[in-house]
């Protein structure tokens, strides 16, 4: 079964702006290259960077707890630095990797959430750690044709951006790969390993450019199909460089 990438992305601050990249390199056993560097959390996450270990999404401000992070677009570069701009706000520019940038933005960013960020803000840095919705999901991949399905059943579009995904795949049957746990998996120069599908949560129900939240995803993908997933983790075996157009496609039994 092949197809192929139609997209990638990477996400440096966990819950915010998704980046598109034309290739990335996958390492064997790591996170996709330049996601979710930084998060931000919303109270004390207790995240150690001494001691780096899973924390739930739930400590942080993502759009799963707050619609209106969406509200912020964000841009990090490659040399460390963070350019974000919202409506009505003014335009913000600092180096995430200073402790004066982290600080700058926490602010910047507490002004703009206002009471929807219930706790205090502060950017926490994983310096290597990666703040992943999964400590095993190490990259993600989201079949376009199941999201077509998606929105053939709900009448109305649904944006891909609304999965957060890493690479975004053209080709495959929709939720096949619903099946597809176990299975060895070809990314351009690249072999996987499915690790498990993506069960999915309140995020994709916000609306990435209005920040409402305007679609209960998850009540519709019980309500259709009887589960609530859309994509899978993959687990890097085989490193090399993926991009735009290679194939993508399972490994024969």
């Amino acid at each position: 079964m092949s197809a192929s990438i139609a997209a990638l992305f990477r996400h440096p601050i966990k819950g915010f702006t998704p980046q598109v990249v034309d290739s990335a390199r996958l390492e064997v056993g790591r996170a996709f290259p330049g996601d979710r560097l930084y998060a931000v959390e919303e109270g004390p996450c207790g995240f150690d960077p001494a001691a780096p270990a899973f924390i739930p999404k739930q400590r942080f401000a993502v759009l799963a707890k707050i619609a209106e992070v969406a509200k912020a677009r964000t841009v990090y570069d490659e040399v460390g630095v963070l350019i974000a701009t919202a409506p009505g706000a003014a335009d913000f520019e600092a180096r995430l990797d200073d402790d004066a940038g982290k600080t700058a933005f926490a602010a910047w960013l507490t002004a703009l959430l206002g009471d929807a960020a219930q706790g205090p803000l502060r950017v926490v840095d994983g310096a290597g750690h990666r703040f992943l919705d999964h400590p095993e999901g190490h990259v993600s991949i989201v079949n376009l044709a199941s999201v077509r399905d998606l929105e053939a059943r709900l009448g109305r579009p649904v944006d891909r951006l609304r999965f957060r995904a890493n690479l975004y795949v053209e080709g495959w049957p929709a939720w096949a790969e619903n099946d597809w746990t176990g299975r060895e998996m070809v990314l351009g120069e690249a072999r996987a390993r499915v690790f498990q599908p993506i069960t999915r949560c309140a995020a994709p129900g916000v609306d990435p450019l209005t920040a409402e939240r305007d679609i209960d995803v998850t009540g519709a993908l019980h309500r259709f199909y009887g589960h609530m997933l859309c994509g899978i983790y993959v687990q890097v075996t085989e490193a090399g460089t993926v991009a735009r157009g290679n194939g993508a496609h399972i490994v024969p039994l």
